[in-house]
């Protein structure tokens, strides 16, 4: 995703907010996620926090790198067989327009498994962060090359109080220092360069050294191979976002089986 597309993504997603303001006002969205029970215990975090890595499995239907991957995107089933193969969450893309994402993906995914989801989606406006709660996420992405520090930690306290956990994403030295400055708890490294699409995991490799061991770290993009998930396992990696993989293979399980390296 060159970096043109992430702030034309984000243009798009603020036009996209304030049409989703009209329907429903930032107060009436605000009131309905605090009326739900906001004492989750963080089970997006929990997930992650175990022995080996977790795996979090990506419902996707296209990306602006490789345009459409699933024309048949039976999203309940493809949620339902991630849960099957031993997916610590899963990630549902919502946003429209590069990704074919629609928020009602969300609502029926979260309704049909038990493991955690993370919205995945392109956070320009709070509004998101409780639009996502009342859509039954566990989860949202915040990513720092679209939200200054003051906004990143104001955001993570919204998600703090909505009982939502925060994946901050990073690319490069300084934005891992911008999100562990703003108090992130999980800190998510995408593999793919934004200027030129290429992809190496060892730049997960490489960010992980610089975040404490008690902050979370995912590792995100281009994971194709049981090496790559050595290579991240002997990094301390907590957690591996897989997309594009698993949602070009017919039997989910077994590559989801040949990643752990069984």
């Amino acid at each position: 995703m060159a970096e043109n597309i992430l702030t034309a993504i984000a243009d798009y997603a603020k036009i996209r907010v304030e049409e989703a303001k009209k329907k429903v006002s930032p107060d009436e969205m605000k009131s309905r996620a605090l009326a739900m029970d906001c004492n989750t215990g963080f089970p997006f975090e929990r997930s992650l926090a175990g022995d080996d890595i977790g795996f979090i499995c990506e419902c996707k239907k296209a990306s602006p790198s490789k345009g459409l991957i699933a024309p048949d995107f039976p999203y309940r089933e493809i949620a339902k067989d991630y849960e099957a193969a031993g997916a610590s969450c899963i990630s549902v893309l919502t946003e429209p327009k590069w990704f074919l994402g629609k928020n009602e993906y969300l609502m029926e995914i979260a309704d049909a498994v038990k493991i955690p989801c993370i919205r995945k989606d392109f956070t320009v406006d709070e509004y998101m962060i409780y639009e996502a709660r009342t859509l039954g996420a566990a989860a949202v992405l915040l990513i720092c090359a679209l939200l200054d520090i003051d906004t990143l930690k104001r955001y993570i306290s919204i998600c703090d109080e909505l009982g939502l956990s925060a994946l901050v994403e990073a690319h490069d030295e300084e934005e891992i220092a911008a999100a562990i400055e703003a108090g992130a708890r999980i800190i998510g490294v995408n593999n793919r360069n934004l200027k030129d699409f290429t992809v190496d995991v060892h730049n997960s490799e490489r960010l992980r050294r610089l975040v404490p061991e008690h902050i979370l770290f995912v590792a995100e993009s281009g994971i194709k191979t049981s090496g790559d998930i050595d290579v991240l396992r002997k990094a301390h990696v907590n957690g591996a976002l897989i997309g594009e993989t698993l949602m070009r293979a017919a039997d989910k399980k077994a590559v989801l089986d040949g990643l752990r390296g069984r």
